[in-house]
């Protein structure tokens, strides 16, 4: 086995200290010191090489060659720890490291723009890892350790490894290719999408959100037909315009511009979609609450989510 003599960091300082002086006066008084004892700690240096590091001569001290070797290894080593511990200090603190995130897509569309704006303001030292991702496979993600933080739709009413915080309440749109009869009127009473095939996400997607929607439209008195389904809304959206039926979606999605889509109010109004910030009950991590300190307290706001987000985070620091 190789021999790994004990790293002598005092040691190191005190003689990279003189020999930068030459003397040992001036280097006992940048040390705060008396010099006995930065005698004895160069001393000890010097057993521990095995060769003097320093020739004595009067008004001072000079490298021997054993001694101009070591000098730039130990000024090397005591940076690069001078370094790890600052940049350990500042992981522990929240303020480095990595932070990953997953959302679902169409959050990109409202509140992740704003989240992570205001994040990146107030951490710009973390590197954000941000990975699309649909609420399920988010869930999966969070309990196995591949991402820390999810925001996701709908997420499920009980989950002891878990934990959430609601970000917006985000209302529904009906969502109508343009030339549909429907697309005249401004508001559309669920109950008239009765008879249209439904343009949905597969449910193990997003199983939640799923049953909420097939949810809205049992109270209206009908269970809808599944006609076609997509993994993305945008592909949802361009389904629709295609006149492959009609989709129930959350009001953000009306950001996506297709020809041939039309988005209309639903009546009920109150009809909500849930975005919630996911993260697991027993993770310490600093970064994440520093997150959810961007995050702030549960909320439901309807409008502006991402400017929210950021005029919530500023207001903090002003």
């Amino acid at each position: 086995m190789e021999h790994r003599p004990e790293l002598p960091l005092p040691q190191l300082h005190a003689f990279t200290v003189l020999a930068g002086e030459l003397h040992f006066g001036r280097a006992a008084a940048r040390l705060g010191i008396a010099q006995p004892p930065l005698s004895q700690q160069i001393r000890r240096l010097e057993e521990k090489v095995g060769h003097p590091l320093f020739r004595r001569e009067p008004g001072g001290v000079t490298l021997t060659p054993a001694g101009q070797e070591l000098l730039p290894v130990a000024r090397r080593v005591l940076a690069e720890l001078a370094d790890g511990l600052a940049a350990a200090r500042a992981v522990g603190d929240g303020e480095a490291g990595r932070l990953r995130i997953g959302f679902s897509a169409s959050l990109a569309l409202t509140v992740l723009p704003g989240l992570l704006h205001a994040f990146r303001e107030h951490h710009p030292g973390v590197r954000l890892d941000v990975r699309e991702m649909t609420s399920a496979p988010q869930l999966t993600a969070l309990r196995d350790r591949g991402i820390d933080v999810g925001l996701l739709r709908e997420p499920p009413a009980d989950d002891p490894e878990l934990r959430f915080r609601t970000v917006l309440g985000e209302p529904f749109v009906a969502v109508l290719p343009a030339d549909h009869p429907l697309a005249t009127q401004r508001v559309v009473r669920l109950g008239q999408l009765a008879a249209e095939p439904f343009v949905l996400l597969p449910r193990e997607e997003g199983p939640q959100l799923y049953d909420r929607i097939t949810g809205l439209c049992a109270e209206a008195g009908f269970t809808p037909r599944i006609g076609q389904q997509a993994v993305e809304w945008q592909t949802v959206c361009a389904l629709v315009g295609a006149g492959l039926g009609v989709s129930l979606a959350p009001a953000g999605i009306r950001r996506i511009r297709l020809r041939g889509v039309a988005f209309r109010r639903i009546d009920p109004a109150a009809a909500r979609t849930r975005v919630a910030v996911a993260w697991r009950a027993d993770d310490r991590s600093p970064l994440v609450h520093r997150l959810l300190e961007i995050v702030g307290p549960e909320r439901h706001q309807v409008c502006r989510p991402a400017q929210t987000l950021r005029s919530a985070s500023t207001s903090r620091t002003t």
